[in-house]
């Protein structure tokens, strides 16, 4: 099946590629949108985040693919829906070996390729995950398996400060294939070779050099920098919670996280500047998903989605909706804001479009990712198509001003007076209603009638991709 929908890439000759400019992905782990100071927080600290926005570009409507933390993982690499390729939800599954990744086609065109952080794709022991009931041999894959030719990385989550302590165990477990793994190599004594203190420094440690050796050798590169912060554990460090005297501990801890993942990005801008690679490299930044917590904020999850409704786990805005950030100097003019809609499937789209670079002409699978590129040289004011979303119950479609929402859930409920269902339908129109409060179904029925159409045939077509069909 092969709906309109859907947008096929249309890329220049790979003979002559238009510029071979380096790219860093970073990512925060469960940040919502309201967790940043360039998205209106007065409290939080992100003055290095801040900064980037004032040099680039901010997406006030940037999407993770997904509600949770490893399908969106997986679209950030395959520029598809989590559901094509078997990660419909977190530490299920693992990215199939059939999907063409990023960091293989960079690779491949002479791009040293880094993985630094949570990886969340898979085992990276053959026969041990952290996850209880997770078959290790058969969901083995790691970074090096994925087109990375360097990395350091963990499982999943780990604690944000200290992870080798016993006291900060995620889920309790101490065993250290729980940690980081640097090419394949466990390292079980992770305070003997300098892992301790602040998990994004140590990340951040790693990646530097890798980017340094790189820019010295004048080889491209690309770095995937996934932070752990601010995901459960939350642990604070004390220069960084001395930053905010008056809050409560909860909150205290959960701020002091996302300033450490802040100052490593200052770090990381600075260094770039210093290599003198800053002006040929595009910089992204976003989030996995939205903030931890049902229904709102409890214990250390202190994030804020806010002015939207839901959170993890949703598909309501709140849950998707993430921070957004592009530097690109020459190239996304800077203090620009957009509001058109993007998502991490579009990393993909918008690489291999920068590069010039055509896949081959056997590969028939369908992509869900657009190219960007337009976008960020200004030439175009909307999105040329929707962007499917589903899973944890819901399944949504979000174009250029309204999104549709079905939750089947629905069906088993009743209204105020008992008499007839709920509608298992919703519309909202973002650009009057970002909240989501007020479902206009009723006076845009040809718009909702079309989006479901479009909507069931994507969602057919993920059913088919998730048979193997594109394989």
């Amino acid at each position: 099946m092969r709906a309109s929908f859907f947008v096929f890439f249309a890329f220049l000759s790979a003979s002559a590629f238009a510029a071979r400019p380096n790219i860093i992905l970073c990512m925060a782990d469960d940040l919502g949108w309201g967790d940043v100071g360039f998205n209106g927080n007065d409290v939080v600290l992100t003055p290095e985040l801040d900064r980037m926005a004032k040099s680039g570009m901010r997406f006030e409507r940037f999407y993770a693919a997904a509600p949770v933390c490893s399908p969106t993982r997986g679209s950030v690499l395959t520029g598809r829906h989590p559901h094509r390729y078997g990660i419909p939800t977190a530490n299920k599954g693992h990215l199939k070996r059939e999907e063409i990744t990023i960091a293989e086609v960079l690779k491949d065109q002479g791009y040293a390729t880094g993985h630094f952080g949570k990886w969340h794709l898979g085992t990276l022991a053959p026969d041990y995950s952290g996850k209880k009931g997770r078959d290790p041999e058969k969901n083995h894959l790691t970074p090096g398996m994925s087109g990375f030719g360097e990395w350091f990385s963990t499982e999943y989550s780990v604690c944000t400060w200290d992870p080798y302590d016993p006291e900060n165990a995620h889920n309790g477990i101490t065993d250290p294939r729980v940690l980081f793994f640097h090419n394949g190599r466990n390292i079980v004594d992770g305070p003997a070779e300098g892992l301790v203190g602040d998990t994004a420094r140590m990340v951040m440690d790693k990646a530097l050099p890798f980017i340094e050796k790189a820019s010295k050798e004048e080889q491209p590169f690309f770095t995937v920098i996934w932070f752990h912060a601010p995901h459960e554990p939350v642990v604070g460090g004390p220069e960084f919670l001395a930053m905010y005297p008056g809050l409560d501990e909860n909150t205290q801890h959960y701020y002091a996280v996302i300033t450490a993942v802040d100052r490593q990005m200052g770090r990381l801008r600075d260094s770039l500047q210093e290599w003198g690679v800053a002006d040929d490299t595009m910089l992204w930044f976003t989030a996995d998903n939205g903030p931890e917590g049902n229904p709102g904020k409890k214990g250390r999850s202190q994030g804020t989605a806010d002015p939207f409704r839901g959170r993890k786990r949703s598909l309501y805005e709140g849950g998707v909706r993430v921070p957004g950030l592009l530097e690109w100097p020459g190239k996304a003019e800077a203090g620009r804001d957009t509001s058109v809609a993007s998502v991490t499937s579009d990393y993909f789209a918008t690489v291999l479009d920068v590069l010039g670079y055509k896949l081959p002409v056997e590969d028939r699978r369908p992509y869900d990712g657009v190219s960007l590129l337009p976008l960020i040289e200004g030439k175009v004011s909307k999105r040329s198509a929707p962007i499917g979303f589903q899973g944890h119950g819901l399944a949504t479609l979000n174009d250029n001003r309204f999104k549709l929402v079905h939750n089947p859930g629905k069906k088993r409920l009743k209204s105020d007076n008992g008499d007839a269902p709920i509608s298992e339908w919703e519309l909202y129109d973002l650009k009057t209603d970002q909240g989501e409060a007020h479902n206009v179904i009723e006076q845009h029925a040809k718009v909702a009638a079309r989006m479901r159409k479009q909507l069931e045939e994507w969602q057919a077509s993920c059913e088919e991709s998730s048979s193997g069909a594109d394989y």
